[in-house]
């Protein structure tokens, strides 16, 4: 009977649509709509969405040949499975009105995409067109969850994992986003600045993927020689790429500060890779592409939280410092019995937490004037990075402990692990039947 849970999904969300056509035209006033920032965000938005297919390129390069397309199946799927919770009730979880404590917003606010015709807009973005700014922010959604999949690569059942992102959006990523961004969310009050998601997005995959890799344990061959080294060549080119509409798209306008963002952006990820091939070198290693790759994403991980806050010399401090950090934790956690099968905690979390730190080190507002919770540590003040640090641990232990718990339930409704025989034989033929 199981097989046919997934078609009744999809005919209740058929009756859904129909019950619910949402062609009310809301108010707003038209003379707001900026026509040239609603360009640059409907271009911001498709370059978000590249980032996901290019992160499919990126882990399935890393992994072994036998499990390259289901790796970058769990990247690719999640395209569409988020989009359809996101159309009904993900994006009222985000930035619905406050439910309750800053945490979490009603999900009838725009369930169905209620409010999304005519000329409304959401509050701090006030020159594009609400629907657009929610299929901005749906792009974040998608890529969340691919992020956590280099953790548990090569030893996950498919169906298990699709169940898992959709907890993971609901219950982790949802409540991230509203506390952090929404005017009203617990943390956005506190002071928190995450310019493009780095508490949101990357320190809650990093910490997913590390309690992933904890609770699915080792696979029984650990040991693998990447499938493709040019597809990670080609999947940090579209990252990279798609970064822009990522960091800079977030000014939700196309003005002084979305530049400001794409060029802490460019610069940061730069000296990124070349402080990992600098570091590799350093610890007498040879330069690889691979780790120039590695790097170079990093970088860009850690600027996200800072890209609008901080000035470009300083992003290049950030790119540099988060790459020598990510590089020694990825040499002890291969001392340990943690199988994060492409690093995802050493590079993503950490990554995060780093640029979560340094923009609290280097934030000016003279940056940018949205920041009101004062200057960073570098300038004299303390309150923005008391803030962070605390910010800092409370979504680690939440991001943490939520992705186990959300781990041991979905085990529960299904199992997580392949069989021997299938993780020994490879995922794409025993979870896709199709060979590369």
């Amino acid at each position: 009977m199981k097989k046919y849970i997934p078609f009744g999904v999809l005919v209740l969300i058929v009756i859904l649509a129909l019950i619910y056509p949402s062609i009310q035209v809301a108010g707003g006033d038209a003379s707001k709509i900026s026509s040239g920032d609603t360009a640059w965000l409907l271009t911001a938005t498709a370059l978000v969405l590249i980032m996901t297919p290019g992160l499919a390129f990126f882990y399935g390069g890393m992994v072994s040949k036998k499990n390259v397309l289901s790796t970058m199946l769990q990247s690719f799927v999640c395209m569409g499975v988020i989009t359809v919770i996101w159309v009904i009730f993900g994006f009222s979880l985000a930035f619905g009105d406050d439910a309750w404590g800053g945490v979490i917003g009603n999900p009838s606010t725009f369930f169905m995409m209620k409010g999304m015709l005519g000329n409304a807009a959401w509050k701090l973005a006030p020159t594009v067109p609400l629907v657009l700014f929610a299929m901005f922010q749906l792009k974040f959604a998608v890529i969340t969850p691919a992020l956590i999949t280099g953790a548990f690569a090569e030893r996950i059942r498919f169906n298990s994992y699709v169940i898992f992102l959709c907890l993971f959006c609901v219950i982790i990523y949802a409540p991230l986003a509203h506390a952090v961004w929404h005017p009203d969310g617990i943390l956005f009050k506190a002071g928190v600045l995450d310019f493009a998601g780095g508490t949101v997005v990357h320190m809650s995959a990093g910490w997913a993927a590390l309690a992933s890799a904890l609770y699915l344990k080792q696979r029984h061959d650990p040991a693998h020689s990447p499938a493709r080294i040019s597809y990670v060549m080609l999947g940090t080119g579209l990252l990279w790429f798609g970064w822009f509409g990522f960091n800079a798209g977030s000014a939700l306008s196309s003005g002084t500060l979305a530049s400001t963002a794409l060029a802490t952006t460019t610069t940061a990820s730069a000296a990124a890779a070349m402080s990992w091939v600098f570091f590799d070198i350093l610890r007498g290693r040879k330069p690889s592409l691979m780790g120039s790759c590695i790097g170079a994403v990093v970088g860009l991980v850690a600027i996200t939280p800072a890209a609008g806050f901080v000035s470009i010399p300083h992003s290049l401090i950030i790119g540099i410092v988060a790459a020598m950090v990510s590089n020694l934790v990825v040499l002890w956690r291969s001392k340990t019995n943690i199988d994060d099968t492409l690093d995802v905690f050493p590079c993503h979390g950490v990554g995060g937490m780093v640029g979560m730190l340094l923009t609290a080190v280097f934030a000016h507002t003279n940056v940018n004037s949205g920041n009101t919770t004062g200057n960073g540590l570098y300038y004299g003040e303390t309150h923005l990075f008391f803030v962070h640090l605390v910010a800092l641990v409370a979504v680690s232990a939440f991001a943490f402990f939520g992705s186990l718990l959300l781990l041991k339930v979905t085990d529960m409704i299904s199992p997580l692990r392949v069989s021997v025989a299938d993780e020994i034989t490879g995922l794409d033929i025993t979870q896709h039947d199709e060979v590369l």
